[in-house]
């Protein structure tokens, strides 16, 4: 049987770790939970099964291995701390018999974005942001439905404009839109993403380093690679839909709680085909995985094991040949309003 692995991680220390093992979450405090995740080796979670291609009747089978570093650490460590953690549960995924590992939040994005990590294996590696990247937008579009809102005529912005996701986003984003915005936290940077998309049908393409100047935007995306929340209640426009792919989550709490008027959505869920077991509660719904995990089943579905979306620049042609794959096997996002 086709197999495939994906890594998680805990993005809230003693939530995250109490789906394993609740004792030890009780009694550790958060910071003891942070030392000895330094420590702790990778391990298996779970084993994954019923997940069921809807045009070829395929099943694969798969693991969720966890990398035991929080988000912080994975941002703080040095690279090379991290990337080992990362390898080590790797190694782990190939003994279990994966023949595909799929990198999921931080350890996407940690230095070189899955390239390092895949030269010290003897799978293919995918980060899953080509997928992310597709459900993002489609997310981001029908929240603009649901809300009432043109694409064609909304202003939008990119938080995250300089990270692999955003700067797709964008790229993708310019042709459909009256104007973009792109935040980020490099000046230089973002100059870059502006030339890449000005060429587009947009009517104007400026840039930011102040997350505040979204309160112009109709529609927001946001996809940083922060620790905490970066958008609060004050920074949105009236009747905004704000499409949400990071984790842990950029929208303060405080959004939901003080501003009814927008409409969040998170960006990155799918539906996944078939009567799937994750074996493991990582915090979705039944039949739920975020795009990431999705990409990586596709891939196994469709028998292509090959290292497919990394490093921190993602292809447009990538971007819409894996959402046709995910199309093909029955992969839909979930439903969002």
């Amino acid at each position: 049987m086709s197999s495939f692995a994906f890594v998680i991680h805990p993005v809230d220390p003693k939530r995250d770790v109490a789906r394993k093992y609740p004792h030890l979450a009780r009694i550790l405090p958060a910071r003891l939970v942070h030392f000895l995740a330094r420590f702790w080796p990778p391990v298996c979670l779970s084993h994954v099964a019923g997940v069921r291609s809807e045009d070829t009747g395929k099943e694969i089978e798969g693991w969720l291995v966890a990398c035991p570093f929080t988000a912080r650490q994975a941002l703080e460590l040095p690279t090379r701390t991290v990337y080992n953690k990362i390898i080590a549960a790797g190694r782990l995924a190939q003994r279990l018999g994966a023949q595909i590992l799929g990198l999921g939040a931080f350890t996407s994005v940690v230095g070189d974005a899955g390239m390092t990590v895949a030269r010290h294996l003897d799978i293919p590696v995918t980060t899953g942001h080509s997928l992310t990247v597709a459900m993002a937008l489609e997310a981001l579009e029908e929240g603009a439905r649901c809300k009432g809102i043109r694409l064609e005529s909304s202003t939008v912005a990119v938080i995250g404009a300089t990270g692999s996701i955003g700067r797709a986003c964008a790229e993708l984003l310019a042709p459909a839109v009256d104007r973009l915005i792109l935040v980020g936290r490099s000046e230089s940077r973002l100059a870059q993403v502006r030339a890449q998309v000005e060429g587009a049908r947009t009517r104007q393409v400026r840039t930011s380093m102040q997350v505040e100047e979204v309160c112009e935007a109709d529609l927001v995306l946001s996809a940083t690679s922060a620790a905490d929340s970066v958008i609060q209640p004050e920074y949105l426009k009236h009747g905004a839909v704000v499409c949400d792919i990071a984790l842990p989550p950029d929208v303060s709490p405080r959004v939901k709680q003080e501003r009814s008027d927008v409409l969040i959505v998170a960006g990155g869920l799918v539906d996944v085909p078939g009567e799937v077991d994750f074996g493991f509660d990582f915090g979705l719904s039944s039949g739920k995985a975020y795009a990431c995990m999705a990409e990586t089943m596709v891939l196994a579905l469709d028998g292509r094991y090959e290292s497919y979306s990394l490093g921190k620049h993602i292809r447009v042609e990538q971007v819409h040949e894996i959402a046709r794959l995910a199309r093909k096997h029955g992969f839909r996002l979930s439903a969002i309003c």
